[in-house]
C-alpha cells in the first residue's frame, strides 16, 4: 500500500484488547452508503440492475432527500450512520435533530461544497423536517427493504469468517485480513487507503475499533468521531464476488428441499440444512426462527448435520453460527 496509505489509526495492547465486531448489520449505516451507490455510475455491474429497479419508484421527494447524501463529498446527517436504531425510528430521530446541530452541520458543508438550496430551510421549517424523515424511511424501503434479508446473511457470512480467523490468529490477523485491497495491518498501525487522499495519524488511546462488514460498501470506511469507538466499515466477503453480486437480487421464496433430500435426511432436517445453506452464519436462535423449529430442536438437527459433515459450526463467546460444507451445498443442489 506505501505511498497510498493517507489515514493511520495506532492502536496500543488496550485498543486490541478492546477492538471487536458488529453483532449485525446497522440500517442506517447500509442506507448511508445505499444512498450515494444508487446515484453513482460505478460498479455498473453489480448495481445498474439495482439502480434501474429502484429509480423507476422515486419520487420527486425522495429525490430531494437522496441529494443530502451526494455521491462524493460531506454528507448532511440527520441520522448519524453507525448509530443502532431501527428504520422504524428515522422520523422521529430526523425531527428530533436539534437546530443548532442541523445549522452547524449545513455551515460546515457549505464551506467546502455547493449545499441544495432547500436545505437552507431545514432547521426552522418542522413540517419540512417531518417529511424528511418519512422520505429516509421511504428511502430504505426502496433501496434496501427487499433486500435486508440478502445482506444480513452477507453480514452473517463474513462475521463467521472473522471469527475463524479470530480463534486462530487473534485480534491482529482479523485487522491483517478483512479487507487487504484498502487496509494493511504494520503493528501497531492500520493503515487505510483514503479515496480522497486525506492524511491523517489518529491514536486511538484505549478507544479500540468496532469493525462492520458491509454488503453494499467497496472499499474502507472510517468513522472516528462516533462513540464509544471509531467504527471501520469494510466491504463483506470480498473474497466471493458472485455472493456480493447477488445481495441486490429480491430474496427469492425458499425453494422447498428435493424429494431426494428430504428422504435421505427427513423433511425437518432438509429444511434445517436447506434454511443454513440460505443463511450462511446464522445462530441457533436465527436457525429455530428461519426454521419454524423450537431452538433444542434446531440444535439438535444441527449436531446431527454437522457430524455428517453437512455444515460446520464456529463458536464465538456464547454464540455459535452454523454455515453449510462444499458438501452441504452439493447435497442441495446449490453448487
Amino acid at each position: 500500500m506505501g505511498e497510498d496509505v493517507a489515514y493511520r489509526l495506532h492502536f496500543t495492547a488496550q485498543d486490541l484488547a478492546r477492538t471487536r465486531i458488529a453483532d449485525k448489520a446497522m440500517p442506517f449505516l447500509e442506507l448511508h452508503i445505499a444512498m450515494r451507490a444508487v446515484q453513482s455510475r460505478t460498479r455498473r455491474a453489480t448495481l445498474d440492475a439495482w439502480r434501474r429497479s429502484v429509480d423507476a419508484r422515486l419520487t420527486a421527494p425522495a429525490r430531494m432527500a437522496l441529494s443530502l447524501v451526494p455521491v462524493v463529498g460531506y454528507a448532511q446527517s440527520l441520522f448519524p450512520p453507525t448509530c443502532a436504531g431501527d428504520p422504524e425510528e428515522l422520523p422521529d430521530r430526523v425531527l428530533a435533530t436539534p437546530r443548532a446541530e442541523i445549522r452547524a452541520q449545513m455551515s460546515a458543508i457549505a464551506e467546502v461544497q455547493p449545499v441544495p438550496s432547500w436545505t437552507r430551510r431545514l432547521a426552522d421549517d418542522r413540517a419540512l423536517l417531518k417529511q424528511l424523515g418519512i422520505e429516509l424511511r421511504g428511502l430504505y424501503d426502496h433501496l434496501l427493504g427487499p433486500y435486508w434479508a440478502n445482506i444480513e446473511g452477507l453480514f452473517a457470512q463474513d462475521r463467521t469468517v472473522r471469527a475463524q480467523q479470530w480463534l486462530t490468529g487473534g485480534v491482529e490477523r482479523v485487522l491483517a485480513e478483512a479487507n487487504p485491497r484498502w487496509m494493511r495491518w504494520d503493528p501497531p498501525v492500520l493503515e487505510i487507503k483514503m479515496v480522497n487522499g486525506a492524511q491523517h495519524d489518529h491514536m486511538l488511546e484505549g478507544q479500540g475499533v468496532l469493525l462492520h462488514p458491509s454488503a453494499l460498501c467497496d472499499r474502507t470506511i472510517i468513522d472516528y468521531e462516533v462513540q464509544p469507538q471509531p467504527v471501520i466499515t469494510y466491504p463483506a466477503c470480498s473474497d466471493d464476488p458472485l455472493r456480493r453480486m447477488a445481495v441486490l437480487t429480491p430474496e427469492r421464496a425458499r425453494a422447498r428441499p428435493g424429494g431426494a433430500v428430504a428422504a435421505l435426511l427427513g423433511q425437518t432436517r432438509s429444511s434445517v440444512l436447506n434454511v443454513i445453506a440460505e443463511h450462511a452464519g446464522c445462530s441457533t436462535k436465527e436457525l429455530a426462527d428461519l426454521a419454524g423449529v423450537a431452538p433444542a430442536s434446531a440444535s439438535e438437527h444441527a449436531t446431527v448435520l454437522r457430524e455428517a459433515g453437512l455444515i460446520h459450526t464456529v463458536r464465538h463467546r456464547n454464540t455459535v453460527r452454523h454455515s453449510p460444507t462444499d458438501l452441504g451445498i452439493g447435497l442441495l443442489g446449490l453448487g
